[in-house]
C-alpha cells in the first residue's frame, strides 16, 4: 500500500517500517528543542489556508509540520519555505488544535542554524543579520541603516532605490540614528545570549 507524503511522493509501507526509528529520533530531537508535540497537529491545513506567505512558499506549513511527522529532515532543510514565515502567528490563532505552527517554524529555523551554519537563503539571512545589528546599535531598527546594511551584505545595491527620495521627502526616512537611553541593556542581552550560544 502507498500513501502520498507532504513532499508529493509516495512511499509504501514496509520503507516507512524502515525508517521508524529515525522518525521517533526526529520527532524527539524536535520536541526535545522546542517544546512542541509534532503529533499534536492533524494535518487540517487551516494553518495554511490563512498564511499570508503561502502563495511564496513550495511547501505549506502543515506540510512542513508533516515533514517532521515523517522523518523528512533532509526535505525539510533543503526547501526555503520555512524561511520565508514572517512569525505573524495567524497560523497559530487559527489552529483548532491549539498548536503553534509559527513557534515549530522559527524553532525549526534555530535547529537548521546550529547544525548546518548560516544556511539561509543569502537574503533573509542579510535582512535577519541587519536587523539585529541596529537593535545591538541603537536599541530599535535605524530603517536608513537597516536598508544600506542590508543592500551591501546581499547584493541588492540597485532594488527600490527610486522609493528613497519619496521616503525621505514625507519624512519617512532619517538619515540620523535615534538611539535609546536603555540600549546598554540590550547590548547586555544581546551578550549574554551570544555567551549561551557558545556553550
Amino acid at each position: 500500500m502507498e500513501k502520498e507524503t507532504a513532499s508529493g511522493e509516495s512511499e509504501n509501507t514496509s520503507a516507512s517500517a524502515h525508517h521508524g526509528h529515525a522518525e521517533e529520533s526526529f520527532r524527539s530531537e524536535v520536541r526535545q528543542a522546542i517544546g512542541l508535540n509534532p503529533a499534536k497537529c492533524y494535518q487540517c491545513g487551516k494553518c495554511s489556508a490563512g498564511c499570508p506567505m503561502a502563495s511564496e512558499m513550495t511547501l505549506m506549513p502543515h506540510e512542513m509540520i508533516r515533514l517532521v511527522q515523517l522523518d523528512r529532515r533532509d526535505r525539510l532543510m533543503q526547501d526555503e519555505s520555512m524561511w520565508l514565515c514572517l512569525t505573524c502567528e495567524t497560523c497559530t490563532a487559527r489552529c483548532p488544535n491549539g498548536f503553534d505552527p509559527a513557534r515549530m517554524l522559527d524553532g525549526l529555523r534555530e535547529m537548521s542554524l546550529r547544525a548546518h551554519g548560516e544556511n539561509a537563503p543569502r537574503r533573509i539571512q542579510a535582512f535577519h543579520s541587519s536587523f539585529l545589528d541596529q537593535i545591538r546599535s541603537h536599541g530599535r531598527v535605524f530603517e536608513f541603516g537597516l536598508v544600506f546594511a542590508y543592500k551591501m551584505r546581499s547584493g541588492a545595491l540597485f532594488d527600490d532605490v527610486l522609493n528613497a527620495p519619496g521616503m525621505y521627502f514625507r519624512g519617512k526616512l532619517k538619515l540620523t540614528p535615534h538611539t535609546i537611553d536603555g540600549v546598554d541593556d540590550v547590548r547586555r542581552i544581546f551578550d549574554a545570549c551570544m555567551a549561551e550560544e557558545e556553550r
